[in-house]
């Protein structure tokens, strides 16, 4: 198994380069605040993923980074939902856009875990 092959990685990257790109437009203020943060929780989803395949031989690690990776996901979504609702982002399309492929991929993630959980 490579990452690169999981879709969920592949997601996550899609992710990390949509929020990099939406975060270097926020304010002046903002892009080294919540900006920052949110740049850097969103590659750690994808980094999570990566981390816990290198690890797919012991199940218990792969789901450890796995569930890192869920965590950061949400981590993300909070960042996102945080910068629409203080009008740092005005971009009422784009934050629709960015969060439902967030919350798509948050609902992947935890498919992902529960099959690697039950896989005997």
């Amino acid at each position: 198994m490579n990452y690169r092959d999981l879709s969920i990685w592949r997601l996550a990257r899609d992710q990390s380069i949509a929020i990099h790109k939406m975060s270097l437009t926020l304010p002046k203020f903002e892009l080294y605040e919540t900006g920052s943060q949110i740049r850097r929780s969103s590659k750690s989803v994808r980094s999570n993923i990566v981390e816990g395949v290198g690890r797919r031989r012991y199940r218990k690690d792969f789901v450890r980074f796995l569930i890192f990776s869920r965590s950061s996901q949400e981590e993300t979504i909070d960042h996102l939902e945080i910068l629409f609702e203080t009008g740092s982002l005005t971009d009422e399309s784009l934050y629709q856009q960015l969060h439902k492929q967030a919350i798509q991929l948050n609902i992947k993630l935890r498919s992902f875990i529960e099959v690697i959980e039950n896989r005997k």
